[in-house]
């Protein structure tokens, strides 16, 4: 695989020349971890405070209907490949883990064959294979997630008590001291400098802010919120590397893409509040909560300052939207479910969305502007969303109602998730071939592993 991307590469650089490669903008996706729309001021967080990701909103676009797959496994694997659940089999975490480096190709293999220099940096443990085998010329990796201190890891992995990360292929033991996020953070800005003459694409994983919650660097003695802590270290991570991209006087050359993983996690979501009402619902839910995101896009001279869109969006539009700003070319013979925003970001119309699409375990959804319908052919009326979204029931639904679940019952019929990979797992989208009851749509799995 490595050596027919090397030579794909090579042959279309050549045709695109350096003055063309030089042209296109580098490219940085920023993904934190576990973090919902209540986590960020700009969405109107009432206990979150993120100056620095403000500020790109303000220079930038801001969506405000942006939705995922509600666990990080299954939500990365439809962000990387640009393609639903039911056609690649990231139906849970440990099916995504069981994926080998020749089943699907990365967003990174396409643009390293559009000419991108490419890094990972961060949160890895979905994949089995190392970054090199997805097309990343660079890599550094950490094992689990949420991973902060040596001491302080708090999961069930021996790599991870040991304090070990992976760079390049070389594992390195944590120091004591380390603070992990700013070491991935500065391997970032290496990176940047060493390819600052060609166009390069990192895809910075944050370790932020997914549990185990502890003190940060910045942290108060006797800090009595350690959640808004880290909130406001990861924002402060977000205005360094502004601050390094203009050092480096590249920030008007390149792209930020600033975006979460899935909802907040159950325990901090009690006081993720907006205008003091919780979401409903949280990470690995199939409600609201669960799958809307914060996604904040800022392109120099071409995003609108400061619009705030309400297009539809979900996971599998990035990879289609990468490749288009990159100039790189997606096989014909691939069925890719995602929908470029680059008319958007230029601030057109586009083709936006009618409905997006969410699938998590043999649960899935499908939801447009004003309503919800499932696999159990349930309807839900969206009108209160995020902080409602009560169940319709048949005989007492409305003529509208009547109408959207026609048409919702119309649009899973074409995309038919129950013929496509059917998950094997214990319902929960966490776990495979651990077969139990699977969990009933918008109840809560007790693990907040992962």
């Amino acid at each position: 695989m490595m050596r027919s991307i090397g030579w794909l590469c090579l042959a279309i650089s050549v045709v695109l020349g350096p003055a063309r490669a030089a042209d296109r903008p580098n490219i940085i996706f920023i993904l934190a971890d576990d973090l919902g729309t209540g986590d960020v001021s700009c969405y109107g967080a009432d206990n979150r405070k993120t100056p620095n990701i403000d500020q790109l909103a303000a220079r930038g676009m801001r969506f405000t209907h942006a939705y995922t797959a509600p666990l990080c496994g299954p939500s990365r694997a439809c962000i990387m490949t640009g393609r639903y659940a039911f056609r690649t089999g990231a139906t849970n975490q440990d099916r995504v883990v069981a994926w080998k480096a020749t089943d699907e190709t990365l967003t990174a293999a396409y643009l390293k064959s559009a000419g991108y220099a490419t890094s990972i940096v961060g949160k890895w443990s979905q994949f089995s294979f190392d970054p090199s085998e997805a097309g990343f010329d660079d890599s550094l990796r950490f094992y689990a997630s949420g991973r902060y201190w040596a001491d302080s890891a708090g999961e069930d992995d021996q790599k991870v008590k040991k304090g070990l990360y992976v760079v390049n292929g070389k594992t390195v033991k944590q120091g004591k001291t380390e603070y992990l996020p700013d070491t991935m953070e500065q391997h970032l800005f290496s990176f940047i400098a060493k390819n600052r003459e060609r166009p390069f694409y990192a895809y910075y994983s944050m370790s932020h802010v997914h549990g185990e919650i502890v003190r940060t660097p910045d942290s108060a003695p006797n800090s009595q919120d350690l959640y808004q802590d880290n909130c406001a270290y990861m924002d402060k991570l977000v205005g360094n590397l502004v601050n390094e991209l203009e050092r480096q006087k590249l920030a008007e050359k390149t792209i930020l893409i600033f975006c979460g993983d899935n909802g907040t996690a159950k325990t901090p979501s009690e006081h993720s509040t907006i205008g003091g009402r919780r979401l409903v619902g949280q990470k690995g839910t199939m409600q609201e909560g669960g799958a809307l995101v914060p996604l904040i896009v800022y392109w120099p001279g071409v995003t609108p300052k400061g619009k705030v869109i309400d297009d539809l969006v979900d996971s599998t539009d990035y990879l289609p939207t990468l490749a288009e700003i990159a100039g790189a070319q997606l096989p014909k013979d691939k069925i890719f479910d995602g929908r470029s925003l680059v008319p958007q970001l230029r601030g057109e119309r586009g083709n936006p969305r009618d409905w997006i699409f969410i699938e998590l375990a043999r649960n899935w959804y499908v939801r447009e502007a004003g309503w919800k319908l499932n696999e159990a052919g349930e309807l839900f009326d969206l009108s209160g969303a995020p902080f409602t979204e009560p169940l319709v029931p048949v005989a007492n639904q409305s003529p509208a109602a009547a109408v959207a679940r026609v048409r919702l019952q119309a649009v899973l019929a074409k995309l038919n998730p129950a013929g496509g990979i059917l998950d094997d797992g214990d319902g929960t989208g966490r776990h495979a071939n651990k077969p139990s009851k699977p969990a009933k749509p918008g109840k809560t799995p007790k693990a907040e592993s992962k």
